[in-house]
């Protein structure tokens, strides 16, 4: 039997039209929107994909944390008989990126020997692959062999400074693998951070939605549900800006890392890139990194409540900071331990007992041991001579001229010095007000906060190996190291310099040490102008030596010597050794005119290095990613003086720190071979240097007020505390004494009269001259018996004065070749009578019996 059945042609219901579309037109509306909508989503997802696909691509296809030029310290040259012992070494070559097994890092490996080490630079290393056997004995290196045989010294990898990625962002990082992460940090991190890193696949999404869930019922942001993979693709690709589009981009980038790396490598970029706090102005990155920072410690050696310390840091590394904020510190240290308890990663007691750990941090590393001023100028100039993205992109590697161990030394000294001026600044402001009947109120005047520069270098090759630009770079990047400041009297030398260069340009009269200059209220003209100086204190010594006018910084007789010399003379000498600002008036012999502490380190090596000026350096070369040179740095050498002057102004500024304005420096206890000069103007400097090491410190108001405390009270604390720390180390402590050249005599004179001494005459001292232009006459010839009592009762024509210093030769005549002065010199300081004359004549002037007080007439202009 056929059965027929008639099929609708119509669709009374209005349930669906030709086709798959429903008739009703809400219904196909609805449907073409949600098609539309997917078509939209797939090709957003598609689109997306494949940009960040091609992002990490690029992103990972190389050493992934190469993007960033470094900037390397200088290279410690270690030397046979250097005292170091083979753990200090080691820890060296493992901060310079070197591993104890050979392949494991591009920087080269070492391997322990029985009394030394095993050194092999790899490809990566600033130097040739050659390896060297370290030998050590008694906490010293006894010897030195490489594959040519024994080596006097031998070179260890440059340390990095910090990486340069732009002008906002500097760090310091030290890349570990993930096998070198002990399991105690990886557990801590994973029981804090992403407790299902290992099971899920980049985005954890039970914990996404309870998260979004308490931050909607709190109307705040409460939870994260981050995994570390997401945080990841966040500090790699994207702002820290909190939006749903780059929430969606993180969890993109999540999933698509999680395709294309294995969990380990994910937690090893992760390891080395997390930020965890501040360091000054450089961001410690990494795990690594922050073990050295916070408990001066590699990774593998770090303890449970340590490694909970670092993972608790994570959250939030400024506010969370152990040093700033302990209390917090150790609260979220503690939540880490007892969620790795939770985790299963310790036992309740294991946690119990790292909890009552107090926190045990390493000495806050001061700001400026990292250089930031330092890594500023070499910024600077580099971006003068190169493109800022090529030095980032290409990885270039800038070798610089820094010290490591002696920029702690200049930090270390700065944050010492500058807290005794505030203590001297803060007792002046003090003001003692009476209130009523045995009641009295202190109160401190407000005012500006002294600022601080210190610049140290090898006189002999014009390397900066340590700089200290301001007291805290946190609150001012100002670099006071390139500022422009009066000089004050560290400029005087100069003066003096082309005084004794009278002795070899024909200049007439001739100047040495021991010539005869007036210090007194003196008028002095130039062109319509009146200048009159004034000795600080207003103290005046009437006819005194040069060498004891330099010692002392006497203002007037200072003057008084450009003005016989010719400003012009002066201010040439000084132009020629880079003291570009100075006009040949009056005021420049007292340092009126402005330079930067650099200048005036670059213009006193005219004196440390034998007369010849070396133009300062901070880079010295730049290479790139393969080593390659791209950049070689030299300096600048131009002769200014002859040796000998060089030399003699050596000499009479030993005389400074021996019995002068700077000895206090040998009361602090720096007692080494050094020449220096105190000066003070708004600001307080010293500039000083040994055979070896030359150091200029300035310290002032950035308001250019008056700080009203001699550069002896300031400045030169400061760079006796360097010093002394500078010569404890290997490389500096060889300080010699100051080598003299061919041309030049020793002379021993008599105190009284400045002559030649004989036994008549035995208070005596030793002055450096030219040879032709010292004293030719003995103590004993002027006068004979008359002499001898004329010295005891100042009777005849010698005017007898005030015993000077410890050392120091105040006169009574000058030699046959000292310049006319005027017969009618005054002498404001008090007078002695005859008894005290006769003290005086008999007194131990020697340096090794100080003064109680050190004398203290430094200063220039008027006071």
């Amino acid at each position: 039997m056929t059965i027929k059945l008639k099929i609708p042609k119509g669709n009374p219901g209005g349930k669906r039209g030709k086709g798959l579309f429903p008739r009703d037109p809400v219904i196909r509306a609805a449907v073409t929107v949600f098609l539309v909508a997917a078509v939209v989503l797939v090709g957003w997802f598609s689109y997306y994909y494949v940009k960040y696909d091609r992002i990490i691509d690029q992103k990972f296809k190389g050493q992934v944390f190469s993007n960033s030029a470094k900037i390397y310290a200088i290279p410690h040259a270690l030397r046979v008989g250097e005292k170091i012992e083979a753990k200090d070494v080691v820890a060296q070559l493992r901060r310079a990126g070197y591993a104890d097994k050979d392949g494991q890092s591009p920087m080269g490996s070492y391997r322990l020997l029985e009394r030394g080490i095993e050194i092999k630079p790899g490809p990566d290393s600033y130097h040739s692959p050659e390896p060297a056997k370290i030998h050590f004995q008694d906490g010293a290196v006894d010897r030195i062999t490489g594959s040519a045989g024994d080596l006097d010294g031998y070179e260890l990898e440059p340390q990095l400074v910090a990486s340069l990625f732009d002008a906002e962002q500097r760090s310091k990082r030290q890349l570990v693998k993930y096998d070198d992460i002990p399991k105690v940090m990886v557990d801590a991190v994973l029981a804090i951070e992403d407790r299902r890193f290992f099971q899920h696949g980049g985005v954890n999404f039970i914990r996404l939605v309870e998260a979004a869930w308490v931050d909607f019922t709190h109307q705040r942001h409460e939870q994260g549900g981050s995994t570390i993979t997401m945080q990841l693709s966040r500090a790699f690709f994207l702002t820290p800006e909190k939006t749903v589009k780059r929430k969606l981009a993180e969890m993109m980038i999540a999933l698509e890392l999680e395709q294309k790396f294995s969990k380990q490598q994910i937690f090893e970029f992760y390891a080395n890139r997390v930020d965890l706090g501040q360091r000054g102005s450089f961001t410690i990155s990494g795990f690594a990194e922050a073990a050295r920072a916070y408990f001066n410690k590699d990774l593998k050696d770090i303890s449970l409540p340590e490694a909970a310390l670092i993972a608790g840091l994570i959250q939030a590394p400024s506010y969370l900071s152990p040093y700033r904020h302990p209390e917090r510190a150790l609260e979220r240290r503690n939540l880490v331990l007892d969620s790795m308890v939770d985790t299963h990663a310790i036992t309740k007691a294991e946690a119990e007992k790292a909890k009552a750990t107090p926190l045990k941090l390493a000495p806050p590393n001061v700001e400026a041991s990292d250089a930031p001023y330092f890594v500023d100028l070499v910024r600077d100039q580099l971006i003068s001579k190169l493109n800022e993205r090529e030095i980032n992109d290409q990885s270039y590697r800038i070798y610089t001229t820094l010290d490591p161990d002696l920029q702690k030394a200049a930090a270390q000294a700065v944050e010492a010095g500058i807290k005794l001026v505030d203590e001297q600044v803060t007792k002046m402001r003090t003001r003692r007000t009476k209130i009523g009947k045995n009641k009295f109120e202190t109160t401190v005047v407000p005012g500006p906060q002294a600022q601080v520069a210190l610049v140290a270098m090898d006189p002999h090759t014009g390397e900066i190996l340590a700089l200290v630009g301001g007291r805290n770079y946190g609150l001012s990047q100002l670099n006071h190291a390139v500022a422009r400041r009066p000089t004050g009297s560290i400029f005087k030398p100069f003066v003096y310099a082309a005084a004794v260069n009278t002795a070899l340009d024909g200049g007439n009269p001739v100047i040495t040490p021991a010539s005869l200059v007036a210090d007194q209220p003196t008028t002095f003209a130039y062109g319509d102008q009146i200048y009159e100086p004034r000795n600080y204190k207003e103290e005046y010594h009437g006819d005194v030596t040069t060498r004891y006018a330099l010692a002392m910084s006497l203002n007037n007789a200072t003057v008084k010597v450009a003005e016989e010399v010719g400003y012009d003379k002066v201010a040439d000498l000084a132009k020629a050794a880079g003291i570009t600002s100075v006009k040949a008036t009056p005021a420049m012999a007292l340092g009126a005119y402005d330079a930067t502490p650099l200048d005036m380190a670059a213009a006193y090596t005219v004196f440390a290095n034998a007369g010849t000026r070396i133009s300062p350096i901070l880079v010295n070369s730049v290479r790139n990613a393969n080593g390659d040179m791209v950049m070689d740095f030299k300096t600048d050498k131009r002769p200014v003086l002859d040796p000998r002057v060089a030399y003699v102004m050596t000499d009479m500024m030993e005389g400074v720190l021996n019995f002068g304005t700077a000895y206090l420096v040998r009361t602090r206890g720096f007692t080494a071979p050094a020449a220096g000069k105190t000066g003070t103007s708004h600001d307080g400097w010293f500039a000083g240097y040994t055979s070896n090491l030359l150091c200029i410190v300035w310290v002032g108001y950035d308001d250019y007020s008056d700080i009203r405390l001699s550069g002896a009270q300031t400045a030169a604390p400061i760079w006796a505390e360097f010093m002394k720390k500078a010569i404890t180390l290997p490389q500096y402590s060889d300080v010699q004494a100051f080598s003299q050249p061919s041309g030049v005599v020793d002379v021993q004179l008599d105190k009284v009269t400045n002559l030649l001494a004989t036994p008549a005459c035995p208070e005596t001292y030793n002055a450096a001259f030219i040879a032709g232009t010292e004293p030719n006459q003995t103590c004993d010839q002027p006068a004979g018996v008359k002499g001898f009592f004329s010295r005891i009762f100042g009777l005849g024509n010698e005017k007898v004065l005030p015993p000077p210093p410890p050392g120091a030769g105040a006169p009574a005549t000058g030699p046959a070749n000292a310049p006319a002065q005027d017969s009618k010199t005054q002498d404001a300081g008090k007078k002695k009578g005859f008894l005290g004359k006769l003290a005086g004549i008999f007194k131990d002037d020697k340096p090794s019996n100080p003064p109680s007080k050190p004398p203290d007439n430094d200063g220039n202009g008027p006071r």
